[in-house]
């Protein structure tokens, strides 16, 4: 795998609140690649490292192959970010934020091609580029962070929660342009809450729990640690027929219809006893993105009652990476 990010056994400590505790993260070139976990998991931590504005405890990451941390001014020219708040500055309109993030970034060599690109994401997004930053609520200010980010070509695109704050039509929209931005080699970072987003659009996903890797991997190959339901009519099957379907958990008949779930990796066992019962009806129901993540936080969200308390995690500023790199290195 060509990797253009690669981290191993990175840690991060602030003070005496471990962020990041021996993370492993590979995102291959050309791919999207899903970042899970709950607030305090390490996510933003993890970015604020990729991005050159916090320095690694220990553990090693790289981006391109280089150090993020020494080599952040170059590796920016290459890089789009979305934070999940965006501030912008407030007395110059969103279309001048849009251009200057873009010249920040190195700007576009074809300007009547920047322009164009710039005119469709508007009209796509529904964006009024004239009101100053003061003006903008959150979601419009979403807005000029992602089409800062997709106007001008990006090797790599890090996006931190970048839809917060827009409406169901809006994420549409954002998921169009990941795909158009992945169909041109740009490879992708996302991290999101939200785990149908995720589903549709990435090739692989790495879930992270109280700073450290879970799992990672495609989500058939993440699919196979949780079970598949299935369901069919139940009419002229005996009570026999219907327990002697192996692997079969929770077996379940109601109004009609049988319903049980399987382990994924034990499904055509169970297949073939359906079609020798010649069952009428079937439906298959593959678990979903947000099964695989409860699996993992299931515990911990039964546990926050009892004054469970997260792995901190700090968010990462609102600004283009390139803008905050002084203030954060000072």
């Amino acid at each position: 795998m060509n990797a253009v990010i690669e981290v191993r056994a990175l840690e991060k400590r602030y003070g005496r609140v471990l962020a990041l505790n021996g993370l492993d993260l590979d995102v291959a070139d050309g791919e999207v690649h899903g970042f899970l976990g709950p607030n305090g998991a390490g996510k933003s931590t993890t970015i604020r490292i990729l991005l050159g504005l916090a320095r690694a405890t220990s553990g090693r990451a790289t981006v391109f192959g280089r150090d993020p941390w020494t080599d952040a001014k170059d590796l920016h020219r290459r890089i789009g970010y979305v934070p999940g708040d965006v501030n912008l500055w407030p007395n110059i309109s969103g279309g001048e934020a849009i251009d200057l993030i873009s010249r920040l970034r190195g700007g576009a060599a074809d300007k009547a091609a920047y322009a164009a690109r710039k005119r469709r994401l508007v009209e796509a997004f529904q964006f009024d580029p004239t009101k100053k930053g003061r003006a903008y609520s959150k979601g419009n200010r979403q807005k000029v962070a992602l089409i800062a980010a997709f106007v001008t070509r990006a090797d790599l695109l890090i996006l931190d929660e970048p839809t917060s704050g827009l409406d169901p039509l809006m994420e549409s929209v954002f998921e169009q342009e990941i795909r158009r931005a992945a169909g041109e080699g740009t490879t992708v970072l996302l991290s999101s809450h939200i785990l149908s987003e995720v589903e549709q659009l990435c090739d692989r996903v790495t879930i992270i729990r109280a700073g450290a890797t879970a799992e990672t991997g495609t989500l058939a190959e993440l699919r196979h640690l949780t079970r598949t339901e299935v369901a069919f009519v139940s009419g002229g099957l005996t009570n026999a027929q219907l327990t002697s379907i192996p692997d079969a958990h929770d077996l379940l008949v109601d109004a009609g219809r049988a319903r049980f779930s399987v382990d994924s990796d034990r499904l055509a066992p169970v297949l073939s006893a359906l079609g020798a019962l010649d069952v009428q009806g079937l439906t298959i129901a593959p678990p979903s993105l947000e099964e695989l993540f409860l699996r993992h936080y299931g515990e911990q969200l039964d546990g926050a009652g009892a004054g469970a308390a997260p792995t901190g995690d700090a968010s990462a500023p609102a600004v283009s990476p390139r803008h905050a790199e002084g203030a954060n290195r000072r």
